[in-house]
């Protein structure tokens, strides 16, 4: 849509050339819209560089999550496997339980495959049978209290995510953003006139521009899209 919209309004700056008298566009005139152009370059270039820089730190935060996330899960695992057979239907529990995590963060990918995600987190299951656990040794109190310090983390990781917003990019910046991109190239194409270097060189540019928006969405989308991060390590964690 971006490129669209930019993309006609290179074409009506080119139609204006035509129409406009020649003294619009020269003398102090041609340097006041040189200036303007330049002020409105510099914001556009401003904002872009600050929300690519939001979601890009955002996506990453969201990467190291997921990481611990799964970390945490195979921690768990080893533990309740060191506890001893009385831990053996926590374990079944919580393989049971990752599909369900998987769902609930990659809510796109599920609705896809036809599975409606859970509306709440179900972290309070696993803890829930942590506590449950009886020790009969003080080893086994050790490693209880490691377990529900590992639950509770795994709990308050997948409740994070959980809560990750669906899109995290705000509308009205992409549209005043989108606007000043409009103004600078219908500026560029009414300033010369055309001709086949000129029309490729804008078509590169509004192309390249487009695509510097389109991929602040798509980091702004970490669980959807095409640059989603991969549900793979959660499913693979206990293999």
């Amino acid at each position: 849509m971006a490129f669209g919209l930019i993309l006609a309004s290179a074409a009506t700056g080119m139609a204006l050339r035509r129409v406009l008298p020649g003294h619009h566009l020269e003398g102090d005139s041609k340097e006041v819209i040189r200036l303007a152009t330049a002020l409105i370059a510099t914001m556009s270039a401003l904002v872009l560089a600050l929300l690519f820089s939001s979601t890009r730190t955002s996506f990453e935060h969201n990467s190291a999550s997921l990481s611990r996330m799964t970390a945490d899960i195979v921690e768990l695992d080893q533990l309740l496997e060191e506890y001893g057979p009385e831990a053996k239907s926590l374990r079944k529990t919580l393989r049971s339980e990752i599909q369900p995590m998987i769902d609930s963060i990659w809510r796109d990918d599920a609705e896809a495959h036809g599975v409606k995600p859970i509306q709440k987190p179900r972290g309070e299951v696993i803890l829930a049978m942590l506590r449950e656990l009886t020790p009969k040794t003080p080893a086994q109190a050790s490693i209880q209290a490691r377990a529900l310090q590992v639950g509770t983390d795994l709990a308050q990781t997948h409740l994070a995510l959980f809560a990750q917003p669906s899109d995290a990019i705000s509308s009205t910046f992409m549209a005043v953003l989108v606007m000043w991109l409009m103004f600078i190239f219908g500026v560029f194409s009414m300033s010369s006139s055309p001709n086949p270097t000129l029309t490729i060189i804008l078509f590169v540019c509004i192309l390249s521009a487009s695509a510097a928006i389109y991929l602040v969405m798509e980091l702004g989308l970490p669980f959807g899209g095409l640059m989603q991060l991969s549900s793979d390590s959660l499913r693979n964690a206990l293999k």
